[in-house]
């Protein structure tokens, strides 16, 4: 078999713009943070917890409650997100945030991506400087429909990475 640098390089070519075109689509309006820098990304893995209460109409429905995830990057842990909602780092710095966007998921199934603003720190260390958290490529984690029992609880699992950005 030959190598024929012809066809080989033209499609090495077009298969690295067509990555770097992925990279570098825009985030949708509702959740874009310009003009802020990334201080850390990590990717989720966990269970969106659901609580079966009384909906507006008087019939039960799963509502959501709360996240349980263990943050990772390159596979290792290295914090956990929790209710607030909260995301604490091993180095000890932890921030909660609130809910300032939405965008949905790719499919039916996941929860939306979100932007929320950091509205309060906690120790000293990488994410101290966290203004903005960005939560993207979200799969699963959606639960919906009646349920049986009010009080019950129910999880979904999901993952989702997570931006930490700082203004300026």
């Amino acid at each position: 078999m030959t190598f024929d640098g012809k066809v080989f390089l033209p499609l090495l070519l077009l298969s690295s713009s067509l990555l770097s075109a992925r990279a570098e689509t825009p985030l949708p309006d509702a959740i874009a943070a310009p003009g802020e820098a990334t201080v850390l990304t990590v990717h989720a893995e966990g269970a969106q917890i659901y609580e079966c209460r009384a909906g507006a109409d008087g019939k039960p429905a799963w509502a959501f409650r709360e996240p349980i995830a263990t943050l990772l990057v390159d596979g290792k842990t290295i914090g956990r997100h929790y209710s607030g909602p909260s995301w604490e780092h091993s180095d000890g710095s932890a921030v909660v945030g609130k809910a300032a966007g939405n965008a949905p998921g790719a499919t039916p199934n996941d929860i939306p991506w979100l932007k929320l603003e950091v509205v309060a720190h906690r120790g000293s260390g990488i994410l101290t400087a966290a203004t903005t958290v960005q939560r993207i490529n979200t799969i699963g984690g959606k639960l919906e429909g009646a349920c049986d029992k009010a009080g019950a609880f129910k999880s979904a699992p999901y993952s989702a990475d997570y931006v930490f950005l700082r203004k300026g």
